[in-house]
């Protein structure tokens, strides 16, 4: 299987150049650094004591800043190596000011590249991050015996199935796997069957946040005669929905804006035209001086300023819920004081829910008019103090455990 796995790669690499062309274009691609995902490196490697940690994306990155933090403390580490795949990510990776720590970006899984990758940066460590499996990259630094740790680990029912179609395959590259630590109990069953034999349960290290007051009083002054709520980490077709819900807002609220925070912000002008196409005028943060009195959307176009808008906001929709992507995290929008809404898709963070369900901070919604009357209701909402008790324990307790395991392995 690892044949096939190759060849089809192999296929990918000889056509990596249109590819790449197209996402340049489509600006989902770095155009000074799209070469080091063909081992063509940016930064300088050092002889030894690396550790390497790598995370799909925007959400996989940020759940890892506090360990990277931490990790920078140990004196032990003498580099730490964070790598992902996309652009977005190298953007908020770029707002923290590490001493130790540099971004590159994840070579292609061929062989050749994987073992050009591991004898460049000789990693002493190396973590994945979620579900994270990259079948080459396993097995080479398998061979090196360079252990591995999937941290935060989750694999999803959809993705298990898809496992399981290969089986040995898929025993082959889980046992390699030095030690996992998952993120819900249904990980751990999952993990277990694929045949990864050291397992910790360690709960999602994206419960951990530092409440930061990143609002500065230009950007309040902005918006203080609006109503503001928001919807963030949205996706195709969820915006659209959004602007339904403004526009039937509108006639109980005369003075609501509508804050939109896109999963992916390379989309701005496709939601424009959709939201243009229901009678709603947006506005554009990267652009944006003075906020027009006839703005219906204030559309948030730069990454990493989620947390100054939920400042704003007493009501957030948390998006990919709405859609068959799994939700996204609601845990920063919670931290800061906002009620959830979410639609029926949130198996990515199911027990999150559960908990924020508990706790009363929570509601799934699935029509236009359901979102409309909970945004009415909860608008002026104002969450307890137990809550971000609550939350602030399960994040310093789940990430020192994950931090402990860690450790060992230094």
């Amino acid at each position: 299987m690892f044949i096939i796995y190759e060849f089809f790669g192999l296929i990918l690499l000889l056509f990596s150049p249109i590819i790449i062309f197209i996402r340049i274009l489509l600006g989902k691609e770095d155009l000074y650094r799209f070469k080091e995902k063909f081992c063509v490196f940016s930064k300088k490697s050092i002889l030894s004591g690396t550790v390497w940690i790598h995370g799909a994306s925007v959400g996989e990155i940020l759940s890892v800043i506090p360990i990277i933090k931490k990790l920078e403390q140990n004196k032990r580490i003498k580099k730490i190596l964070v790598t992902s795949s996309t652009t977005s990510s190298s953007l908020v990776f770029s707002n923290f000011k590490f001493k130790k720590t540099i971004h590159q970006f994840f070579p292609i899984d061929i062989s050749f590249l994987t073992k050009i990758f591991i004898n460049y940066w000789k990693p002493k460590l190396a973590i994945f991050v979620d579900s994270e499996i990259w079948p080459n990259m396993y097995k080479n630094l398998n061979k090196k015996k360079i252990p591995i740790i999937l941290l935060n680990a989750r694999i999803t029912k959809k993705t298990f199935k898809r496992w399981q179609y290969f089986p040995n395959f898929s025993k082959n590259i889980f046992e390699k796997i030095t030690l996992a630590l998952p993120q819900n109990n249904e990980t751990l069953k999952f993990l277990k069957i694929l045949g990864t034999k050291k397992i910790k349960f360690a709960g999602n290290l994206k419960y951990f946040g530092e409440r930061k007051k990143l609002l500065n009083n230009s950007l309040k002054n902005k918006f203080s005669k609006k109503i503001t709520w928001c919807a963030a980490s949205t996706h195709k077709d969820e915006e659209f929905f959004i602007g339904k819900v403004h526009r039937k807002l509108k006639s109980k609220k005369k003075n609501l804006l509508t804050i939109i925070i896109p999963r992916h912000i390379n989309r701005k002008y496709e939601i424009i035209n959709n939201l243009n196409q229901i009678g709603l005028k947006t506005e554009l943060h990267s652009t944006s001086k003075k906020l027009k009195k006839n703005t219906d959307i204030y559309l948030v176009d730069t990454y990493g300023e989620a947390n100054k808008f939920y400042e704003l906001s007493k009501i957030t929709f948390l998006g990919g819920s709405l859609i068959s992507h799994g939700g996204q995290n609601p845990l920063e929008a919670a931290r800061e004081g906002n009620y959830i809404i979410h639609g029926p898709n949130i198996d990515n963070f199911k027990e999150v829910y559960e908990l924020l369900k508990k706790l009363k901070i929570a509601t799934k919604v699935n029509t236009v008019k359901k979102m409309n009357n909970i945004v009415l209701k909860k608008i002026n909402y104002k969450q307890q103090k137990i809550v971000n008790k609550r939350l602030n324990y399960e994040g310093i307790k789940i990430l020192n455990k994950n931090l402990h395991e860690i450790n060992n392995y230094i």
